[in-house]
């Protein structure tokens, strides 16, 4: 099972940039998928997550400005923003808890990290 994230990029403040991120490989079901990130010097952040019925939750830095949805039939998770701020500036990461069979427990797998750059 692989993650495979993408969109990220350059972008003036104020503006918006959509992150995916796919899962391939053998998948039987995918549980939570989130978005966390990491900026230079700071510690690891938990930026927003979904459940498989489509429960959200996100970071109080974020609410009002970043949304997360999911696509089941595609294996995909979003990660739509809005409003970005220079404090936005970070490498971006997915996650999902993954089973790849009926028969196995959930394991968590990460995407490899998109960057993206909020300057003007």
């Amino acid at each position: 099972v692989q993650l495979q994230a993408s969109g990220g990029g350059l972008v003036q403040p104020g503006g918006s940039l959509r992150l995916s991120c796919v899962a391939r490989g053998s998948i039987f079901s995918i549980g939570a998928m989130s978005w966390t990130r990491q900026a230079p010097g700071k510690q690891r952040e938990l930026v927003a997550t979904i459940t498989s019925g489509g429960s959200t939750n996100a970071a109080d830095s974020v609410k009002g400005r970043f949304t997360i949805s999911r696509d089941n039939g595609k294996n995909t998770v979003y990660l739509q923003m809005n409003s970005l701020k220079p404090e936005d500036t970070a490498v971006y990461y997915c996650n999902a808890i993954i089973r790849s069979s009926f028969y196995s427990s959930g394991s968590t797998y990460w995407g490899q990290g998109t960057q993206v750059t909020v300057s003007s």
